[in-house]
């Protein structure tokens, strides 16, 4: 994912680091990974995650979806958030957040089918390909 700017990876995720990732999702971990496969080959991702790092936020749980460009417009993307938030419903999370690299239309409406709501632009905080990218940040909350 180094070569878009959907992701803030300068350089490729090494097999150790992405083995560290998935277990950190592992079954029974508090936060969750869905990945959708074709024969071996990965076509998409969604997870929760932490946000931030404080234990007064552990009921806030941030969510990326990552669809292969060849997976894209195939409603793999809707599949794989309807399991992560069913898998995730009856958990003690109030909020769901999302941080999207703009300009990402299919990201936003993605988020906006499943209820998030846009509550602000962080401007420039990446640089990646000699540009700086905007990130806007998205929620909704667990039960809608």
């Amino acid at each position: 994912m180094i070569n878009t700017p959907i992701t803030f990876d300068l350089k490729p995720v090494t097999i150790e680091e992405r083995a560290a990732w998935v277990d950190h999702h592992s079954a029974g971990a508090r936060y969750r990974l869905f990945v959708a496969d074709d024969d071996g080959r990965v076509l998409g991702w969604v997870r929760t995650g932490r946000f931030p790092d404080r234990a007064a936020c552990d009921t806030s749980v941030e969510t990326t979806i990552y669809c292969a460009p060849e997976a894209t417009g195939r409603g793999i993307g809707s599949i794989m958030c309807r399991a992560l938030f069913e898998a995730i419903r009856n958990e003690d999370i109030n909020r769901i957040l999302a941080g999207i690299t703009i300009p990402n239309e299919a990201s936003v409406k993605i988020h906006e089918r499943f209820g998030f709501k846009p509550i602000g632009t962080f401007s420039e905080v990446g640089r990646k390909f000699g540009k700086y990218w905007d990130v806007l940040w998205m929620e909704r909350p667990l039960r809608i």
